[in-house]
């Protein structure tokens, strides 16, 4: 592991923040269903809300299986939304932007789209320029999940599944997906992804939450949100943002983020990296190898409201975007216009571009075995006033 410094300051940033209290007005752990739109084709699309007896309240929609709404309450307890996404079905079926969304069958970008497997070349559509991104111009951010099982109690969950067949978007092998949202009373809001397949194929899923911490609608963008990633190199990019293949280290450069750091500080500096993203859209190594439990991957604390929020996963990897390409044309859960650098991505993964890069690990599945990617997102609220 690459980031033993990296690790040591998390534990110390476990200490520095205060669990959330039950909000003034939070209810019983609960699940409920509801009708959230139709689909062209006449198939219902549901809404599944999850809510602990804490004030947090998660709405997840079978359209992508994509988190729609997340409510966390603030120092003071007053809830607000804090990831971006359509008040409406129509929104997501017309310019989705993969809020909230499961992505795959292989997350982030595959070069040219072209990848080879036993011997086998494959070709997925490329969507992002010359390249592949999300799964190809239909993903799993862009077909209705089923809903598998709904449990109330005091950890409500939901399960989702999709069946992708043999060749989907040129991807070989039929491949069983589910994805499991919990919620639980430690403020943690889990996505458990599992995928079988029937012969050789590559995944590599991840959720695409937009988060701003301060609020969908806040006039706060979340260039001012402290942001922490515990990893010692990044993987730099060419012009298109396909990886060159280098672990290039983070000290002395904008990627250096081991102690907390506000986004908006360096996302405008010029250099090559960042000019290439406009921003940032990178991949940093917190690990070169998969881990038996979720681990600490980035930390992010939104200053005024006070909300604080861990990402974890098995994953080696984690994409960070700083929503460079919002451009005000889309128009929020709240009436307001989502402008360049009003939220963050903060995607677990292996490493981008990783079925043409034997030296960033495998994202092979075969028969027989079983892909996760178990994702955390855990809530707090920072005990000092700013």
């Amino acid at each position: 592991m690459l980031v033993r410094k990296g690790l040591r300051f998390a534990m110390t940033l476990l200490g520095y923040v205060g669990a959330l209290g039950a909000s003034s007005g939070a209810s019983a752990a609960d699940a409920s269903r509801s009708a959230f739109g139709q689909m062209p084709t006449g198939e219902t699309v549901e809404a599944i809300t999850l809510r602990n007896d804490r004030g947090l309240e998660a709405r997840i929609i079978t359209y992508g299986a994509a988190l729609q709404s997340l409510l966390v309450p603030d120092r003071k307890g007053e809830r607000s939304d804090v990831v971006l996404g359509y008040p409406t079905l129509d929104g997501y079926l017309a310019k989705g932007e993969f809020f909230g969304a499961t992505v795959g069958r292989v997350a982030n970008r595959i070069a040219r789209g072209r990848f080879t497997l036993d011997g086998q070349a494959y070709q997925t559509p490329v969507n992002d320029g010359p390249n592949a991104l999300h799964g190809g111009t239909k993903g799993f951010d862009k077909v209705l999940w089923q809903v598998v099982e709904v449990q109330e109690g005091p950890t409500p969950s939901v399960t989702l599944r999709y069946v992708s067949p043999h060749m989907d978007q040129g991807y070989p092998g039929t491949l069983t997906v589910t994805a499991t949202y919990s919620l639980d009373e430690t403020n943690t809001l889990s996505v458990d992804y599992r995928a079988t397949t029937d012969r050789p194929t590559v995944v590599n899923i991840s959720n695409h939450a937009y988060w701003n911490l301060a609020g969908e609608g806040s006039p706060q963008g979340a260039m001012g949100h402290l942001l922490t990633i515990p990893a010692d190199h990044f993987t730099p990019v060419d012009s298109t943002l396909i990886p060159t293949g280098e672990f290039r280290p983070v000290e002395g450069t904008v990627f250096d983020f081991r102690m907390p750091t506000p986004i908006g500080a360096r996302v405008r500096d010029a250099d090559q990296q960042i000019v290439f993203g406009k921003g940032y859209d990178h991949n940093w190594v917190v690990a070169r190898d998969l881990a038996p439990e979720p681990r600490l991957l980035a930390r992010v604390e939104e200053p005024t409201s006070g909300r604080v929020m861990q990402v974890l996963s098995n994953q080696p990897g984690i994409q960070f975007y700083s929503g460079n390409f919002l451009d005000a044309t889309i128009v929020g859960k709240a009436g307001k216009l989502y402008r360049q650098g009003d939220a963050i991505v903060l995607e677990p993964q292996m490493f981008p571009d990783a079925p043409n890069r034997p030296e960033f690990g495998s994202v092979r599945l075969d028969p027989g075995e079983t892909y996760r990617n178990l994702v955390q997102f855990r809530f707090s609220v920072s005990q000092h006033d700013d």
